[in-house]
């Protein structure tokens, strides 16, 4: 049997070996657990058995897969369905999600439309109330006269 491995590296992070491989995979960002448990019925692997436990090979299947061929399951899963660049179905990881999430406002900035405007300003974007929350600046209050 192979030695315990605490830490392991799959997608540029460093994932926690005591956890089970479900919950460990959920450390990277992009993937949740319906993503997580998706990425381990497809390859078969034992979700309750720790990611320290398992072997040199299943962890290589599991960084490859990941990192490489993570579009084969199906669109509804994925974070980037009909990329407007690409026109394909993506799922982006680590870097790359926060990296697309700010491509994507400053193209609605460049476009002048409401959502746009609303992130330039720095306020909120998807009909939340405003009267009394999200407010930055000034201090707010009711402000005495001297008698």
């Amino acid at each position: 049997m192979s030695e315990f491995k605490h830490i392991v590296r799959i997608a540029d992070t460093d994932l926690d070996g005591r956890k089970n491989v479900m919950f460990a995979l959920t450390g990277v960002k992009g993937i949740g657990l319906r993503m997580a448990r998706c990425i381990v019925n497809y390859l078969g692997l034992n979700a309750e058995k720790k990611l320290g436990e398992m072997d040199d090979e299943e962890i290589e299947k599991l960084k490859t897969f990941i990192e490489e061929e993570i579009e084969v399951l199906p669109s509804w899963v994925l974070n980037r369905r009909k990329d407007p660049y690409t026109g394909r179905d993506l799922h982006l990881l680590s870097k790359d999600v926060d990296f697309a999430k700010m491509v994507d406002v400053e193209r609605m900035i460049r476009m002048k439309c409401y959502r746009g405007s609303r992130h330039a300003k720095g306020k909120k974007v998807r009909g939340q109330r405003t009267r009394s929350t999200g407010r930055s600046g000034r201090t707010v209050g009711v402000i005495r006269r001297k008698k």
